[in-house]
């Protein structure tokens, strides 16, 4: 999936000629499996970890190419942010002690990777969505400069013909624009393989996502973004919204998002899902092939499918079907892709083998999804265990359910009787399901998030109280203690951090004025609250002009009844830029003696620094 096409031109005759290998690869793909070709008498899992690489102030580092390349083990790889990389682990067959060899494997690779980052003055941090990531980490200087990246963001963007609209709604409300597709890269996950018999393919996969939600309730850990409380995982908004290339029109119309749960039950072979897909979506990457697949197969070699591979990857379905080749033989996998990173390795290792679990233990009569729940319902819990995780109330099987129900009666019996009957070593078993039930009952990593965060921002401000709470999040990960036994932050109120940028200490929560207010109106809005300045905006909401209370007493005489805010606020207003140094913003105020400073980024106001905040 990270294949980074160096040789592609683009050119109209590679697309030309990608085009009939990719129709080639589903006739190809559709003979391996009448002639029982693909691999159907063991089960691997696999797994993939993305990590966030943040520096000394837990804010994000931009050298995972350097980190890649001095700690030199292929098992490392990039991603979209030059701030995350991705770990693959080997697969292994699901019997006895896999889980413990896979979380043995990957707590080596972590701690290779920790030294290597350590060297580099950088610290590694699993969770879903980084708290510290702002704005400005979100621009193109921190794009992986590999061409498979560029080439994705130039195409999607093409298509969408303006900016990417972002609009998340939680407990607080993100809306803004954005030119890049870098949004995806505050999603980091820990994503989960399992291959599947092709004759049970599509039952395993229906399979898969009815019990997306109730899975996804007790694994949530990404409630927080730009400073913004929002859904329990905003990864699932986020990353669909990041990468949508729909173009919304005045007309009512259907359009298929390119990240997606899908659209109904499937119900004939693998092959099916991927027609669906080409069907509904634009081929976003090509390259070139040397060898067509129909050919390789006649000549008695297992074909890679290149083309459908590649545009599979582009193709972000939560549970996403996955052809591969492994010691030569062709298999079949799905690929859980909404579990986030984090909170704990231990955290991480209880998710895979509850899921494992729920798909290997499947009752006989969840067989047929499409005759025992209407597939809305499935997609709806998916939505809502998102937006509320561990406090979802799910619809099953015509039962309205929390997540405490439905995972202690329903889904932990399963996965209990799926794991034994792959003969899972019982200790391994009772310890990461054990996890799962006892996160059920006592919180997950976004709640324990949510409720430090609420706390710390009564006692400072929302940048102090981010970078608090992201280091908070290290030290518990490297405990390696479970969330649900993290204690509660204590006491960072007296801990001392180093303030570089105006954004560190500005105020957001901003009052505004339009310049046609009245001024009678704006007098009194600034004694009632107590406030010496407010900055004026138009109907564009561009910023005009700042109102002072000195300003003010210098038209003593005006008839505040009449006069218009435009006709008493300052027009020509200093303003600096988030990373503006404080020091110089310190310097501008002492030196045009002024007692505020608006923070802009081009003519908008994000926030406001006063003599008090200095």
């Amino acid at each position: 999936m990270g294949e980074h096409i160096r040789k592609s031109t683009f050119s109209e005759a590679e697309r030309k000629a990608f085009v009939q290998h990719l129709i080639d690869d589903v006739q190809t793909l559709e003979q391996m499996i009448a002639e029982g070709m693909i691999e159907n008498d063991i089960v691997r899992i696999g797994a993939e970890q993305e990590m966030c690489l943040v520096n000394g102030d837990f804010r994000p580092s931009p050298k995972a190419m350097e980190i890649i390349e001095d700690v030199n083990d292929d098992h490392f790889t990039t991603e979209f942010a030059t701030y995350n990389i991705e770990a693959n682990l080997d697969p292994y067959k699901l019997e006895k002690d896999c889980f413990a060899n896979m979380e043995q494997q990957l707590r080596k690779l972590l701690d290779k990777v920790k030294r290597t980052a350590d060297e580099h003055g950088v610290k590694i941090i699993l969770t879903g969505i980084l708290p510290t990531i702002s704005k400005e980490e979100l621009g193109m200087d921190f794009m992986t400069p590999i061409p498979r990246y560029y080439r994705i963001n130039e195409v999607l963007r093409a298509w969408r013909g303006n900016d990417f609209s972002l609009r998340i709604k939680g407990a607080d409300e993100l809306s803004l624009h954005h030119d890049s597709v870098l949004f995806e890269a505050c999603t980091t996950s820990f994503q989960l393989h399992l291959q599947i018999s092709p004759d049970d393919f599509i039952k395993s996969y229906n399979w898969a996502q009815a019990i997306s939600g109730p899975v996804l309730g007790v694994c949530c850990n990404s409630p927080l973004l730009l400073g913004k409380e929002l859904w329990r995982e905003t990864r699932i908004a986020l990353f669909q919204q990041s990468l949508d290339t729909r173009v919304w029109t005045k007309a009512v119309k259907e359009q298929v998002a390119r990240v997606g749960f899908g659209e109904h039950w499937q119900k004939d072979s693998v092959a099916e899902i991927f027609k669906q897909d080409i069907s509904s979506h634009r081929i976003l990457l090509t390259k070139p092939i040397t060898k067509g697949s129909l050919d390789v197969l006649r000549h008695g070699e297992i074909p890679k499918l290149e083309a459908l591979s590649l545009f599979n990857s582009t193709v972000y379905r939560w549970n996403r079907p996955c052809y591969g080749v492994g010691n030569g033989k062709p298999h079949l996998r799905i690929e859980n892709r909404y579990i986030p990173s984090g909170p704990t390795v231990i955290d991480e290792m209880a998710n895979f083998a509850f899921w494992v679990g729920l798909m290997a233990g499947r009752p006989e009569k969840y067989d047929d999804m499409p005759n025992v729940m209407d597939f809305r319902v499935a997609k709806l819990n998916f939505f809502r265990a998102a937006m509320s995780g561990r406090h979802t109330v799910f619809s099953w099987l015509d039962k309205t359910m929390t997540v405490k129900e439905i995972v202690k009666k329903v889904l932990l019996p399963i996965a209990y009787n799926g794991l034994r009957k792959f003969d899972i070593d019982e200790k391994d078993i009772n310890k990461l399901l054990g996890i799962i039930e006892a996160r059920t009952k006592n919180g997950t990593g976004a709640e324990w998030q949510i409720k430090n965060f609420r706390e710390l921002k009564k006692q400072m401000k929302l940048d102090s109280a981010i970078v608090q709470l992201t280091k908070s999040m290290y030290n518990n990960q490297e405990t390696q203690t479970p969330v649900h036994q993290w204690k509660p932050i204590r006491g960072m109120a007296k801990t001392k951090e180093s303030f570089q940028w105006v954004r560190q200490i500005m105020s957001t929560k901003l009052m505004k004025l339009y310049e046609d207010d009245y001024a009678n109106l704006a007098i009194a809005i600034m004694q009632w609250n107590n406030i010496h300045h407010i900055p004026v905006e138009n109907g564009k909401g561009k910023l005009v002009g700042l109102l002072t209370w000195s300003h003010i007493e210098k038209f003593e005489k005006l008839d505040k009844k009449e006069a218009k805010v435009s006709d008493i606020m300052v027009k020509d207003v200093i303003t600096v830029q988030p990373r503006t140094e404080i020091e110089t913003a310190r310097k501008m105020m002492h030196d045009h003696q002024i007692g505020c400073l608006p923070i802009c980024v081009d003519t908008h106001i994000v926030g406001i620094i006063s003599k008090v905040d200095l």
